[in-house]
């Protein structure tokens, strides 16, 4: 089978946690779900062979101007490999695949919050066109 990329439905959101290779709170993990029920939140997984290899969310509003501005920025979010799928490229395509989807949805600006030391995703980000820096905070994950 081909690898793909697709939009999942609510229903499929449970596969996404053997992507996962950390626990993720599951307050979060709801908060996900919810935005994907109530339309805020689009999810997208590479899959291969049949399996959920690398999943990346595209988000419309997330009350923030330095993530989101209606009808012109929206935010990456979650962008994850399975560990074992890691190093071969799902990454980068999924970053090139919802880039395209932003800008044929009629986006001019793509967000991203990434931890600032999770240099391997900076690299990555930075080689797709992120390059202005609008906002460095820390919450209770870490400092961004």
């Amino acid at each position: 089978m081909n690898p793909a990329i697709i939009q999942i439905r609510p229903e499929q959101f449970s596969q996404c946690i053997a992507i996962w290779d950390q626990k993720i709170p599951q307050s979060l993990a709801d908060r996900f779900y919810a935005q994907l029920v109530n339309g805020n939140r689009r999810t997208f997984v590479y899959i291969r062979d049949g399996a959920f290899c690398g999943e990346i969310s595209l988000v419309f509003d997330m009350q923030d101007p330095d993530y989101t501005i209606k009808g012109r920025r929206v935010y990456l979010s979650r962008l994850m490999v399975k560990k074992s799928e890691r190093h071969q490229g799902i990454g980068s395509a999924l970053v090139d695949f919802l880039i395209d989807y932003a800008r044929r949805s009629g986006y001019q600006e793509l967000s991203v919050g990434v931890d600032l030391d999770n240099t391997i995703a900076q690299h990555l980000y930075t080689k797709k066109g992120f390059t202005r820096i609008l906002f460095e905070g820390e919450d209770a994950y870490g400092a961004y």
